[in-house]
C-alpha cells in the first residue's frame, strides 16, 4: 500500500485544524493555494527552496487582503501549511529572510549579474544561494510557486520593470533561460498572476461596498427602530376620567 498523503487528507486535515467557515470569496484561494503545495510535496522531484517558500507567503498574503474576520488569517494560514505537513514558521522565516536579500540587490542589472555568479557558486546571501540550488539541480521541479517568489523578488528589485509589458517579458525570459525554464511557460505563469491579483482586488472592492452598503442598512433599520420608540415614549397619556355622581352612588351602595 502507498503511504503518499492524498489531497483528501490534506483537505481533511485542514477543516480539522481551522474549523471555522470561509468566507466565500476566498474559499477559492485557500483550496487552490492548498492542493498546489500539497502536489508539489508529494512529489519526488520537489526540492524545498525560499523562492518558493516566498512565492507561497506572498500569494496567501496578497489574496486573502482584506479577509474578514482579519482574526482568522492567521489560522488558516497555519491550518494550510500544516495540513501538507510542513512548517509554517519556517515558510514565513525563510521568505522574510531571502526578500531582505533581493532588497540588498541595487537593479535589475545586478540581479541579472547575480544570477550568472549564481551558476557557479552560491557563496553568499540567501538569494544566491538557493538561485544556485535550482541552476546545479538537473530535476529542478518548475512551480507557479516558484515563479511567484521570483516575480515578488524582482518586484521589490525594481517594480516598475514589472510594469511596462515589453520590458517585464524580456526580463523574465532572460531569468527564465539563465535558470533553465521553459520562458513561454513562466511568462504564462506570471500573467495569470498578475491577473488574478487584478480580479481579486476587484473582488475585495466589491465586498466592502457590499459590507458598507450592508451597514448602512442596519444602521438605518436600528435609526428608526429608536425613532419609533421615541415617538412612542412621546406621546401624551389618556388622562383619566373623574367618576360620575350615578358611579359614586352605586360604589356607596355596593358597600
Amino acid at each position: 500500500m502507498s503511504n503518499v498523503r492524498t489531497v483528501s487528507d490534506t483537505k481533511r486535515a485542514f477543516y480539522g485544524t481551522h474549523t471555522r467557515p470561509i468566507n466565500a470569496i476566498y474559499r477559492r484561494v485557500v483550496e487552490e493555494l492548498m492542493v498546489e503545495t500539497h502536489l508539489l510535496l508529494v512529489n519526488i522531484d520537489f526540492a524545498y527552496d525560499a523562492i518558493y517558500a516566498l512565492g507561497v507567503v506572498s500569494v496567501y498574503d496578497r489574496f486573502m487582503m482584506g479577509y474578514q474576520p482579519d482574526a482568522d488569517k492567521d489560522s488558516i494560514y497555519l491550518a494550510i501549511i500544516q495540513a501538507v505537513g510542513a512548517d509554517p514558521n519556517q515558510y514565513r522565516r525563510d521568505a522574510e529572510e531571502v526578500l531582505a536579500a533581493a532588497k540588498n540587490v541595487p537593479s535589475v542589472e545586478a540581479f541579472k549579474d547575480l544570477l550568472t555568479a549564481a551558476k557557479d557558486s552560491g557563496d553568499g546571501d540567501t538569494l544566491k544561494g538557493n538561485l544556485h540550488k535550482v541552476i546545479s539541480n538537473a530535476k529542478f521541479k518548475y512551480s507557479r510557486l516558484f515563479t511567484t517568489g521570483l516575480y515578488n523578488i524582482i518586484e521589490v528589485i525594481d517594480s516598475g520593470v514589472l510594469q511596462d509589458k515589453e520590458k517585464r517579458e524580456a526580463l523574465l525570459t532572460e531569468i527564465a533561460e539563465t535558470l533553465g525554464f521553459n520562458s513561454e511557460l513562466l511568462l504564462k505563469d506570471v500573467e495569470l498572476y498578475r491577473g488574478n491579483l487584478e480580479k481579486m482586488v476587484q473582488a475585495q472592492e466589491v465586498m466592502k461596498d457590499m459590507v458598507a452598503a450592508e451597514k448602512k442598512k442596519k444602521a438605518k433599520r436600528e435609526q428608526e427602530k429608536l425613532d419609533k420608540a421615541n415617538a412612542k415614549a412621546a406621546e401624551p397619556s389618556e388622562p383619566q376620567s373623574e367618576p360620575t355622581d350615578a358611579e359614586e352612588s352605586a360604589e356607596s351602595a355596593a358597600e
